[in-house]
């Protein structure tokens, strides 16, 4: 058997991650006491090809008969958006666990969406109270159990899952696969880019502002690289998918919990009409099954996973380890990317306290 070979390169780790949020190469880890979980992409093997909101209807109800006539207790990650809504309405009765940040004052139009939804299925809603100090508190366990720095919302997610499993879930349902499969990375998909410009608006933080010793990742686009353009669609359902898809899959794995994406199976028969998602239908065959499901509920538009980074962060006076830049003016970034710089620093601090 051929022996895998591992290295050691922190500083290529450390700029990737600010870049894409993970460690593009594989078994490159960040410090050698920790084994970085490279997040693998899902079988393309018996992918279920779908062309309209009735085949995804069937798609979905077939997976959900077959994981809730297990013996296991099952329970659903539900927010007030379309992707968890849809899935909630095919598990009347069974555990839902929905984020409320502050008290329920932030982002109260999505809280108040998922209570309706929850009551509409019959289901016993649990609220997963979050405020930054619960963030901090899960914030170890899931970067040990990755062997880096995480995304934001891998300490929710994996403080969700310990709540449930206080609750008896042994298997949680998601949704996150939806946006990759179907459209929803609307903003991304708004025009046709050059090569270039897409790099730019999709690199996260640009490693060599922030750090003393950058390493460009920028040869990670070139495999989709079209001329002067770029095949950004190609883009979200592998790079983008990826990195979500480990996310999840780590704050799971951290709580010891199982979990299940019904979309992740799905694939679309036909390209994405860009003409409909850059006419503000992104998702469109989502959209459709959600007036199907719901035909009394307006179509709810697509939010990412509420997190008040923004407000986390707003004192924040930025990094001060000797791998980040003096002076930096960490102004500039909004929240999502302070996350990332101040993350990677935490995981730092934390290695070298192993």
């Amino acid at each position: 058997m051929k022996e895998t070979i591992k290295m050691i390169d922190k500083m290529f780790s450390s700029s990737s991650f600010l870049a894409l949020r993970f460690t593009v190469k594989r078994n490159t880890d960040f410090v050698d006491k920790l084994h970085y979980r490279y997040p693998e992409m899902p079988s393309e093997k018996d992918r279920i090809l779908v062309r309209n909101a009735e085949d995804i209807d069937t798609a979905i109800r077939t997976q959900i008969d077959n994981l809730t006539g297990n013996s296991k207790k099952i329970g659903i990650l539900l927010s007030g958006g379309m992707d968890s809504g849809i899935l909630a309405s095919y598990c009347h009765g069974i555990n839902a666990y929905t984020f409320r940040f502050m008290g329920g004052d932030y982002q109260q139009e999505e809280l108040q969406r998922a209570e309706i939804i929850a009551e509409k299925n019959d289901m016993h809603l649990h609220y997963v109270d979050i405020n930054f100090n619960t963030v901090t508190d899960n914030l170890k366990a899931v970067m040990i159990s990755k062997g880096g720095p995480v995304h934001s919302i891998e300490p929710q997610i994996y403080h969700a899952a310990m709540q449930a499993k206080t609750d008896g879930i042994e298997q949680m349902i998601i949704g996150d696969a939806s946006d990759y499969v179907f459209g929803g990375m609307d903003k991304l998909l708004s025009k046709d880019w050059s090569f270039s410009d897409f790099i730019k608006r999709y690199i996260y933080v640009d490693p060599f502002e922030v750090l003393n010793d950058p390493i460009s990742i920028n040869y990670v686009f070139e495999r989709y690289r079209k001329g002067d353009s770029i095949d950004f669609v190609e883009i979200l359902g592998t790079l983008a998918a990826q990195e979500s898809y480990g996310s999840y899959d780590n704050a799971f794995v951290a709580a010891g919990m199982e979990y299940f994406d019904p979309y992740e199976k799905l694939k679309m028969a036909e390209p994405l009409d860009l003409c409909r998602i850059r006419n503000g239908e992104s998702k469109y065959l989502i959209r459709e099954l959600f007036k199907i499901r719901y035909p009394d509920l307006p179509v709810p538009e697509k939010l990412p996973m509420p997190r008040p980074v923004d407000i986390y962060f707003e004192n924040w006076k930025g990094p001060v380890r000797q791998e980040f830049k003096k002076n930096i003016d960490i102004s500039i970034y909004n929240g999502n990317q302070k996350w990332l710089i101040w993350c990677l620093e935490q995981f730092l601090d934390m290695a070298d306290n192993i």
